[in-house]
């Protein structure tokens, strides 16, 4: 798992450690530099490190069809399941694989070439192959479905969780620590989180945040945290930004530094093109913080009510940010019922979703 723990480290952790704590009989095979990191999480699991050359990614996957089925075997294990996408092919268990989102097949122009054409052959050879598979929301599914013509009697849903304790409304101690380390000072920001990548929309929303700020007298900043991705489209949109308005680009933000940052800002901004499930939407509504997003795909099932909708163009972000900037009513609302409604998510019910899949592929 990556370093930085970001959407599918997040659902990996989470559900290890919810799956352990219902005592479920459990084997985790990871990487190496992962093997202390789930010892902590699942205390009751075995955890197998595979061989030190799985870091490297064309090693992992000879590996996974090879050596884990060996594995597998050699931990009896009843059931086998692959959390991204790839599945071992000769397998004696059967497997289960989650599929996190069809945007390989609808957006194929968000992703790089190479990634966009390995995923969609995976995510065909996991739908024809898996004895099922799992996707993180009836969107998803439905995708996968219309696109491909999936069977949907094979594909269960199960919703990713919050980590409560990691996600949680901040201390102003916690708002003013992280505040201080982005040099903010006080001043009023408008957050983003998430790897910059171009199903982001980071450009759109650079540009209807310029928009949205056009004759404020103390104009929010802009906040674009997370790693960077390939999205070489928003220098070019931060360079078209007037020198009166400040962009931060901090990068990657420690774990425990989330709940300051996004429960501090005066609002979140998420304007995905589409997601699979939408982590960073309900991470921020458990911190307190009202979101503006879209209504594509996964997102509105995750959001509800209790989040603002707009288009993923510069007008309608525009728009939505500056009724947000001018309504500090509305605000309080959209945060009071976010945190409501992601305390609806947990990796215990997910795990539990698991459990019920996994006995499926047993039964067959």
């Amino acid at each position: 798992m990556p370093a930085d723990r970001g959407g599918v480290g997040r659902y990996v952790d989470g559900l290890v450690e919810a799956l352990d704590g219902a005592g479920a009989p459990l084997a985790v095979v990871c990487q190496r530099a992962d093997a202390e990191r789930y010892g902590r999480l699942a205390p009751g699991a075995r955890v197998v490190p595979a061989p030190a050359p799985v870091a490297h990614r064309p090693a992992r996957l000879a590996w996974e069809q090879t050596g884990l089925p060996l594995v597998a075997r050699q931990v009896e294990a009843q059931v086998v399941h692959s959390p991204h996408y790839t599945l071992p092919l000769r397998c004696s268990q059967p497997v289960v694989v989650t599929l996190h989102d069809a945007t390989f097949f609808t957006d194929p122009e968000m992703h790089t070439a190479v990634k966009g054409t390995f995923f969609r052959s995976a995510t065909r050879t996991a739908l024809r192959r898996a004895a099922r598979t799992l996707a993180p929301s009836r969107a998803t599914r439905d995708e996968l479905v219309r696109l491909l013509g999936a069977d949907a009697s094979t594909i269960d849903v199960a919703h990713h969780g919050v980590d409560h304790t990691a996600f949680h409304v901040p201390e102003p101690a916690e708002r003013e620590r992280v505040q201080a380390r982005l040099g903010l000072a006080g001043q009023p920001y408008v957050a983003f989180l998430s790897t910059l990548e171009p199903r982001k929309n980071v450009p759109g929303l650079v540009r209807g945040w310029v928009r949205a700020c056009e004759g404020r007298e103390d104009p929010p900043v802009l906040v674009l945290a997370g790693g960077a991705g390939w999205d070489d489209t928003i220098d070019a949109a931060v360079a078209e930004v007037p020198p009166h308005l400040r962009v931060l680009r901090p990068g990657y933000l420690r774990l425990s530094d989330l709940p300051g940052y996004l429960g501090g800002a005066l609002l979140v901004a998420y304007p995905s093109f589409g997601e699979g499930f939408g982590l960073p939407v309900v991470e921020a509504m458990a911190c307190g913080a009202p979101v503006l997003t879209t209504r594509r795909l996964a997102i509105p099932e995750v959001g509800g009510d209790a989040v603002a909708y707009v288009e993923p163009d510069a007008a309608s972000i525009a728009e939505g940010l500056g009724a947000l900037l001018d309504d500090p009513a509305r605000r309080a609302q959209l945060a009071e019922a976010g945190r409501a409604r992601a305390e609806g998510f947990t990796w215990a019910a997910c795990a539990e979703r698991h459990l019920e899949t996994y006995a499926r592929a047993v039964a067959g």
